[in-house]
């Protein structure tokens, strides 16, 4: 999962920045923030949702976030500024859609402490049952327990700890290390290659597999590409870098959860598999790997995955706590939320962000109790988030042609169009129960800029650019009317009753189906984009918020 990294100030030139970054350096940024809390419980879920084919759910998953990271990788270059994936649409088609992207930014980000939260408290609840109430609740000192973990972040985040800054090579060591140390563990002392074959190769077929792609964990698990993007400014060679970090990057992220899948699916028992793969059965399965690790006799390995169980997930926590807070004071700074939010302590923390952040992280529990269900709204909400890259991505090629552009992706405008077909349908599949819930906390945000800006709880005056925005309203009800109609639920492909969705689109025709939508809306938000003087006046203007380092 991707962690902030600071960014330098978008200038047409900044001599300021120091070029000393190599390749190396580049893709050690950017897997440090790959390999997260999505090991832990990926290689679960995908075995659940799709047999053994969930090997090829990991394919699908690396293919569209490859297509999605030369993408970003082009305009991240170009402008390394803090919050860029969110500042894109801004650029191209105004402060209606940059609001409107930026609060996406803002949900994707606030849930990132609850769900590494839940990674804890799920491997935990191991050995401490009364955190959870059979399956799906948290009890409420599981409830306390996890509210104790938010307090904890705010509380650190007010004192300011710098020297995190120091940890953090070593904490990314620490993150690929174990579960790497993982593989070759289970690789050499309990591989059983006939389980490959039990229950056949893809037992739920085609919907399985493309489900598990949002709903396991596996987008969620490879997102973090762009931190290379975003250190363009300081790379040695760019153009020849930023393509190989990037697609390194994910490579060397797919190779080790490709091998983390392997290794599960032939270290499982074969009475795991009495009851088929959805209903995976071991001993102490809410924390899979440690769980499985003592089931084959493993227990020391399985100790230290307990211990890197509530390790990792704290130092990411951490970081999105900060990450919100900055992400709220760049939203007001830009008027479009009120000024409240621009309130910092002495140390520079903005302490109404935080606290915002931390209720609003509690809520978060309440509909999403366990990891995998609150999965697919973090991967969801992602989505949305880099889908206005590929969105802004044409129109800033005709709106602002002649700035440097460190890396150009060949075909660029072939690209970006396949690119937001494949991040609305990662959108699809995560289900209609997510999506719904997507919709209400969009709505929620809509919500509280129009009273924002309707009471003038922010003295800055903003024109909202509602004309080159007209296409957005469409886009999200659309997709949430088509997710509807479709099949798919958060736990897999619906049985219409499971969630509500209404089981009317066949399989292949829905893909066909969002394929054709999206590219109506891409064409659409194309030709109403802002003129090419007002984006440059937009990239000039531009509030950029530091990112304090962690």
């Amino acid at each position: 999962m991707q962690t902030p990294t600071e960014v330098a100030p978008l200038t047409p030139k900044n001599p300021g920045l120091k070029r000393d970054i190599g390749l190396i350096g580049l893709i050690w940024t950017s897997e440090g923030s790959i390999i997260g809390s999505g090991w832990l419980f990926g290689a679960l879920f995908a075995a659940q949702a799709a047999g053994t084919a969930a090997l090829i759910s990991w394919a699908i998953g690396a293919v569209a976030i490859i297509i999605l990271a030369f993408v970003h990788a082009e305009l991240g270059a170009m402008y390394p500024v803090a919050g860029g994936t969110a500042r894109f649409p801004h650029y191209a088609f105004g402060s209606a859609a940059g609001a409107s992207f930026g609060w996406f930014s803002w949900l994707q980000a606030v849930t990132v402490a609850p769900i590494e939260v839940m990674a804890a408290l799920d491997y935990l609840s191991v050995h401490a049952p009364w955190v959870q109430s059979g399956k799906d609740h948290l009890t409420a000192g599981g409830y306390g327990l996890a509210v104790a973990f938010m307090a904890f972040f705010v509380v650190i985040n007010f004192f300011g700890i710098r020297w995190l800054a120091n940890t953090n090579s070593a904490a990314t060591w620490w993150k690929v290390a174990i579960p790497v140390f993982t593989i070759i563990v289970f690789a050499s002392t309990n591989f059983h290659g006939s389980n490959f074959g039990t229950g056949g190769f893809a037992p739920f077929g085609a919907e399985g597999v493309l489900s598990a792609v949002s709903t396991s964990g596996i987008i969620f698990a490879l997102l973090g590409f762009e931190q290379a993007d975003q250190l363009a400014g300081e790379s040695r060679n760019p153009a020849r870098d930023i393509p190989r970090a990037v697609i390194g990057s994910i490579l060397i992220g797919v190779l080790i959860y490709v091998a983390l899948q392997v290794v599960f699916i032939a270290a499982l028992p074969h009475s795991a598999f009495a009851h088929g793969w959805a209903n995976l059965a071991f001993s102490n399965k809410a924390g899979p790997f440690a769980g499985l690790a003592t089931t084959v006799g493993l227990g020391w390995l399985a100790t230290l995955l307990y211990i890197d169980a509530i390790v990792s997930p704290s130092g990411t926590g951490l970081i999105y706590t900060t990450a919100t807070s900055r992400v709220s004071y760049g939203l007001s700074r830009n008027g479009y939320v009120p000024a409240v939010f621009e309130r910092t302590t002495k140390r520079g923390v903005p302490w109404f962000g935080m606290l915002f952040a931390f209720i609003i992280g509690l809520i978060v529990f309440l509909p999403f109790p366990t990891w995998q269900k609150l999965v697919g709204f973090v991967t969801s909400a992602s989505v949305l988030m880099y889908a206005g890259a590929p969105l802004a991505f044409g129109c800033l090629r005709k709106q602002d042609p002649d700035r440097p552009r460190p890396y150009r992706l060949p075909g660029g405008m072939f690209w970006s169009p396949v690119a937001f077909v494949v991040a609305n349908l990662i959108i699809y599949w995560a289900g209609w129960d997510t999506l719904w819930r997507l919709g209400l906390a969009i709505l929620l945000g809509y919500v509280l800029l129009g009273l924002s800006w309707g009471l003038k709880l922010n003295p800055k005056t903003i024109h909202m650019d509602w004309k080159s925005a007209q296409w957005l309203p469409v886009y999200l009800l659309g997709m949430g009317v088509l997710s509807w109609q479709g099949r798919y639920c958060s736990t897999g492909p619906a049985s219409s009753a499971a969630c509500g969705a209404q089981n009317h689109i066949p399989l292949w025709w829905d893909i066909v189906i969002i394929a054709a939508f999206s590219l109506a809306i891409y064409f659409w938000a194309f030709f109403v984009r802002l003129p090419d003087e007002e984006t440059q006046e937009y990239i000039g203007s531009v509030e950029v918020v530091p990112v304090e380092g962690h």
